[in-house]
């Protein structure tokens, strides 16, 4: 099922604007160059054992920057225990990679005294949700890859947040993307995003383990 994985990740880059990464050894490689993300590798056989995750964990163990290793799994206290054994600095927080169906995902509507906008730039949608004053209370992102539709960034500022803004972005998104021709959603969620998408109808299929190299003195 490592499809699942490649899909989400051609969406999530084309929200983030970033180079197509390099598929080799099972996993997927991005050279992101960012201070503290220099590079991301993904793991894509989400059902191999855990123990096979460690020439990874290793080779990100080595890295002179920082390297993120992101590992969905089915086993993932297991997988954790490899990483951790490796040397590497786990995140204190996992994710889950969730689908749905879209011809029926929920739209509520915005209410006052906000309204709600999407705008479509290529493949990527923008949903933002605004007060009175015309302030950005909520957004979100989805690029739309095929039949796809693949989330990104939906966050509520935290003076607007309890006020279903964010379930507003996502009926947004999902609603103008099965215009574009989406049929499935796909995407990552936090622990905060997953209660939110678990309500709209959302199923997870992946836990999501990450895990840094170490710092290393300069």
């Amino acid at each position: 099922m490592s499809e699942w994985v490649r899909r989400w990740q051609r969406g999530w880059r084309e929200c983030r604007g970033w180079a197509e990464p390099v598929e080799a050894r099972g996993v997927l490689d991005f050279l992101l160059g960012q201070p503290n993300r220099h590079r991301e590798l993904i793991a894509l056989d989400v059902d191999a054992a855990p123990g096979s995750v460690r020439p990874l964990a290793d080779e990100v163990a080595a890295q002179a920057k920082p390297t993120l290793l992101t590992v969905p799994t089915h086993r993932p206290d297991e997988v954790q225990q490899v990483l951790r054994a490796a040397g590497l600095t786990l995140r204190a927080y996992r994710e889950w990679i969730m689908t749905r169906e879209l011809g029926t995902h929920p739209r509520p509507p915005a209410a006052a005294p906000y309204t709600c906008a999407t705008t479509v730039t290529g493949r990527v949608l923008r949903a933002e949700v605004r007060d009175q004053t015309g302030a950005l209370a909520a957004s979100g992102l989805a690029a739309v890859i095929g039949t796809d539709a693949i989330p990104d960034k939906i966050e509520t500022d935290s003076a607007h947040r309890r006020r279903g803004l964010g379930s507003v972005v996502m009926g947004a998104l999902m609603a103008e993307a099965v215009v574009m021709g989406a049929t499935t959603g796909i995407l990552f969620a936090s622990s905060d995003g997953e209660r939110l998408y678990t309500r709209l109808g959302w199923t997870t299929w992946a836990t999501v383990v990450m895990a840094s190299s170490p710092r290393r003195a300069a």
